[in-house]
């Protein structure tokens, strides 16, 4: 059986209130339209959600409710706030959809992109995994408890900046 998984960080903050904790900071402008654009690109390519793992920060929230996406069941964890690629993997290990969409922030999540792909696509800004990037791997297993470093296939990979242009 196969699972797919749309790894996204979250669209780029704002700054504009200095005394704003970080984890409550939202997103600015170029963020929520860049969020609209990578919703809009998963939807043109048929990638759905089922399910959404994503950090419990507001930029994570935001990015989510801006992709302008539905899955029936999305969580919140805090655990995802600045988590390790151990902690993600550990997350996605308890999902139980068909197309996870797991929301999260650097450094982690690039780290965990690339320790999770097989191999990483050819492309320049992969490895930094700037703000709103997302890649689609799919894996060939029955369940996420079962993920692997180096079990997933990318599929694709795409920045605002690359649908924003």
């Amino acid at each position: 059986m196969t699972r797919t998984l749309i790894l996204t960080r979250h669209a780029k903050s704002s700054w504009d209130h200095p005394g704003l904790p970080d984890h409550d900071r939202p997103l600015n402008k170029r963020g929520r339209a860049s969020a609209s654009a990578i919703g809009d690109w998963l939807r043109r390519k048929g990638y759905r959600p089922d399910e959404v793992l994503s950090s419990s920060s507001e930029r994570t929230r935001e990015t989510w409710l801006r992709m302008g996406l539905s899955a029936r069941n999305i969580r919140f964890l805090p655990e995802l706030y600045h988590a390790s690629p151990d902690q993600i993997r550990q997350a996605l290990s308890s999902a139980t959809g068909q197309t996870v969409l797991l929301l999260g922030h650097n450094p982690g999540i690039a780290e965990f992109a690339e320790r999770i792909a097989q191999s990483a696509p050819e492309h320049p800004r992969f490895l930094d995994y700037p703000t709103c990037a997302t890649t689609v791997l799919q894996f060939d297993m029955a369940d996420w408890s079962r993920i692997g470093w180096h079990d997933g296939q990318v599929i694709e990979f795409v920045t605002p900046r690359a649908l924003l242009e």
